[in-house]
């Protein structure tokens, strides 16, 4: 899978970019703030429907436009499809594919694969739980599309049952049977999507361990400490047990009835995968608060080599971008990185000096101004 051609209208700093690409290596080099992220940013948006720097569409739209376009050329097992994606803050944004308008724009999903590493990837380690949530939703989605409609249930399903605990909080001696019935409704709908979401993510834990921990090694070099992954349920015990959603189900149910006077009395959902975090422990010490800035590089990006591995062995070899990643990294971590995405077949980078790129992964280049993007 790679992407063959990228046009941008009124996207963050671009009022207009067309580019043609090729499979192998791209490197797009230019100062900072001179809009190389963005071009990466698009395609990532293409795959995730999401920015991996802002939480909200309005940032992607040009200062002074309503509207944002996306339209970028996959090429996958010989067959050729074009994405049409238009970014309108504050109203539904809409997709073609082929020319054809979606009924929902997340059937976008799927029809282009991509593993992204950014500056950013440091709060994987250091962030917030749900800077890793997002990470292994992220990639349970990428590897079943489907997923996304079970995310996006349970936060729908999530936020009903919070705006009733709190209505519940303030109203409780009135009406504390009526609202309890009704909170039973939501117990049951939370416990079954949150039960299929906490399996899946279970499940994703365990196939990334071996990839992650060799992932480190590869980057850390043959001297680096063991890296592991678990998977930490907001329901206590073992993230190993049980093992099918249905059991899920029903522990996310009876901690529900356990917790139910703390909910009502704080007016939020404290049970479900909303709680949860994914583990990543270096030395058996936790990653977070423990690890080197090297270390937490490191780590971040293992996770992201060995998802990209992951995808690769499902059958797809998705697009791996680099963002401003040499830059970062010492000149020993820097060639065995190298050597190790050289095989992908596409693979985009950018860097505000091009010397930062080894020379393994010398391809084509575009330099990259606020004015225009060319090839060198």
């Amino acid at each position: 899978m790679w992407v063959h051609s990228l046009s941008l209208t009124d996207f963050r700093s671009h009022r207009q970019v067309d580019l043609s690409l090729s499979p192998g290596v791209t490197t797009f080099v230019g100062l900072n703030g001179q809009g190389k992220t963005n071009l990466i940013e698009a395609i990532g948006y293409v795959s995730s429907l999401s920015s991996h720097r802002v939480a909200s569409d309005a940032p992607l739209v040009r200062h002074g436009s309503d509207i944002a376009f996306i339209r970028c050329g996959v090429t996958s097992d010989d067959r050729e499809i074009t994405v049409d994606i238009a970014i309108t803050p504050g109203r539904a944004n809409k997709a073609r594919v082929n020319q054809s308008p979606l009924p929902r724009i997340r059937d976008v999903l799927g029809l282009l694969r991509t593993v992204l590493f950014a500056p950013e990837d440091l709060s994987l380690v250091k962030g917030d739980p749900s800077e890793r949530r997002r990470f292994l939703d992220d990639l349970l989605i990428q590897r079943s599309p489907r997923l996304a409609a079970t995310r996006s249930d349970y936060e729908r399903v999530l936020k009903q049952r919070n705006a009733l605990l709190k209505s519940a909080s303030v109203a409780r001696r009135r009406a504390e049977d009526e609202m309890l019935r009704t909170l039973e409704v939501w117990d049951d709908q939370l416990a079954t999507i949150g039960g299929q979401l906490v399996h899946e993510r279970v499940c994703l834990v365990a196939d990334l361990q071996p990839l992650a921990e060799h992932e480190y090694r590869m980057v850390a070099g043959a001297n680096g400490s063991a890296l592991a992954l678990g998977y930490v349920s907001s329901l206590g015990g073992s993230s190993e047990e049980p093992p099918d959603k249905d059991s899920w189900r029903t522990r996310i149910l009876d901690e529900l009835v356990k917790r139910r006077s703390d909910e009502l009395n704080r007016g939020l959902t404290l049970v479900g995968p909303h709680r949860d975090d994914l583990l990543l422990t270096l030395a058996e010490m936790p990653a977070k608060g423990y690890a080197s800035h090297g270390e937490a590089w490191s780590i971040a990006l293992a996770l992201r080599l060995a998802s990209y591995a992951l995808l690769r062995a499902d059958g797809v070899d998705p697009v791996l971008m680099l963002d401003d990643v040499f830059a970062e990294l010492d000149a020993a971590r820097r060639e065995r990185l190298a050597e190790r995405v050289s095989t992908a077949q596409q693979v985009l980078i950018t860097a505000a000096v091009e010397a930062d790129v080894p020379s393994a992964l010398r391809g084509a280049t575009f330099l990259v101004s606020s004015e225009n993007v060319a090839p060198a």
